[in-house]
């Protein structure tokens, strides 16, 4: 009795380009290579052409060379965002303090921990599933932290006491679309993404606003924050981070169209 067959790869990309997937042929790779058979790769290919993110399909994605853990509703980390690692590699030293502050997945923490390590790592988010990818993903790091903790909560709220001034590096990926402007995002993101993960409020800067405010009593003297915005948030963003007390800079990806703001605690 034979098995069941695969269909061709070729079959396979047409289906996937009709549906408007612009890098089909690396996604039907992806999808053979993950698929357990004929019939769970037709219900992937189906979820694909449905719009559902390549990631939750598969169950991870590709970041700063590594492999993240991305359960379904999870935020997918994105590319461009690397740079924001890149930025905060420079920035770090071993053993020092890190937080990652709407972690998600903990993509961040966990790339920077596989850059420079041992470091202490702590990471927290307000939504559970992503709180429970992002232990897996921080335990996965093993070995390159010294501890590393997640915690379930808003912002600074479940960070131990302990960490106020000593926080040499503050990630802070927060979301930064404007309320009115979600409805615009893809369909990948718009529906199979959480909300509280893209929404930034009415101008997309509110919940930087909260974090800016409080990331001075958070920092070790001379420790930085960095964030990711749009360059039409820029100027207001490099004002909220001055607010707070911080000396803000820019750094830019052309490349990427990615936007890092730095701000760091001077003394």
């Amino acid at each position: 009795m034979s098995l069941p067959s695969f269909p061709p790869l070729d079959d396979i990309v047409r289906v996937l380009r009709t549906a408007g997937c612009v890098f089909a042929e690396d996604e039907a790779d992806l999808l053979l290579s993950a698929a357990s058979g004929p019939a769970a790769l037709a219900t992937m290919v189906e979820h694909r052409t449905s719009g559902r993110p390549l990631e939750h399909i598969v169950g991870w994605a590709a970041f700063a060379g590594l492999r993240i853990r991305v359960d379904p509703g999870v935020f997918v980390p994105r590319r461009r965002t690397e740079f924001l690692v890149q930025q905060a590699v420079s920035l770090t030293r071993t053993h020092s303090v890190v937080v990652d502050l709407c972690c998600g997945s903990g993509a961040l923490g966990a790339a920077l921990a596989h850059s420079v390590h041992p470091i202490e790592l702590h990471a927290c988010d307000i939504d559970p599933r992503a709180v429970r990818c992002a232990r897996a993903n921080i335990r996965a790091g093993e070995g390159q932290v010294n501890e590393g903790q997640v915690y379930e909560g808003d912002l600074y709220a479940p960070l131990p006491a302990r960490l106020r001034g000593r926080v040499g590096v503050l990630l802070a990926n927060v979301p930064y679309v404007p309320t009115d402007e979600i409805a615009l995002l893809p369909v990948e993101a718009r529906v199979h993404e959480a909300r509280i993960a893209l929404d930034g409020g009415a101008d997309g800067l509110d919940v930087l606003r909260r974090v800016a405010a409080r990331a001075e009593r958070w920092l070790a003297p001379g420790g930085s924050m960095l964030f990711e915005t749009s360059r039409g948030q820029l100027p207001t963003a490099l004002d909220i981070v001055a607010r707070g007390g911080l000396e803000p800079r820019t750094a830019v990806d052309e490349d990427r169209w990615a936007t890092v703001v730095i701000g760091t605690k001077q003394g």
